[in-house]
């Protein structure tokens, strides 16, 4: 009877790691690789952006940034300023914006960037 407890009770905590890990599996908890700009082309890159709206990218071994589409994928607080990334063939490509805290210089005559 012991014995059988014992048992049940192994059976119970592997289930719930089984349980855990399908949940972290399916969450994507875990680290997610981001597109490499340097690996694509400017045309690759821009449409991944305009596709996407939004979306976190690599331009270099260390560093990346969140680039958007439009004003829309910005926070209300936030302004949308023009970016541009080095990618495998144009060494600056406009790819879209960047949401900033402060409005970007050529904004401030009250035009908006969509």
């Amino acid at each position: 009877m012991r014995a059988s407890l014992v048992i049940a009770a192994i059976g119970m905590k592997r289930l719930s790691l089984i349980v855990g890990i399908t949940a972290l599996l399916q969450t994507g908890a875990f680290a997610q690789p981001r597109p490499l700009t340097t690996g694509m082309t400017c045309h690759q890159t821009k449409s991944l952006v305009t596709g996407s709206g939004a979306i976190v990218l690599s331009t270099g071994q260390h560093t990346y940034d969140r680039y958007v589409r439009s004003q829309a994928f910005c926070l209300q607080t936030e302004f949308a300023q023009p970016a541009w990334v080095p990618t495998a063939d144009i060494p600056q490509c406009f790819v879209g914006y960047t949401c900033v805290d402060e409005m970007p210089l050529s904004s401030r005559s009250g035009r908006l960037l969509n």
